[in-house]
């Protein structure tokens, strides 16, 4: 269960970091710069523990799919970008692809 706790840490921490690299402008802005590479070194950090027991793959299918959500939701809420059928239909397979992963796969861990 401390796992999923660090895998969860790891998610939160890397979506900052994506939403600071977004703010930092290219590298230009050093206060969201210095935020954008903090949030991902502890991003690393907490995924680097999750793989003590999960597996990588689907640690990081896990990682990286909360994550993709967790991003479009704030690219749709916070910078205003908007999502096409196609952007929305592969977003919803990668939802499932994460539920699927949890729910039936015995490698996960849990």
């Amino acid at each position: 269960m401390k796992a999923y706790l660090f895998l969860f840490l790891a998610i939160f921490f890397e979506v900052i970091g994506t939403s600071f690299l977004k703010l930092s402008n290219q590298f230009t802005n050093i206060g969201q710069t210095i935020v954008a590479i903090g949030a991902y070194l502890i991003a690393f950090f907490f995924l680097s523990l999750v793989l003590k027991t999960i597996p990588i793959g689907i640690a990081y299918a896990i990682w990286s799919g909360v994550g993709i959500i967790c991003i479009t939701l704030i690219g749709l809420l916070v910078f205003k970008q908007n999502l096409d059928f196609p952007a929305f239909l592969g977003l919803t397979l990668i939802i499932l692809g994460v539920i699927i992963i949890n729910i039936f796969s015995k490698t996960t861990g849990h």
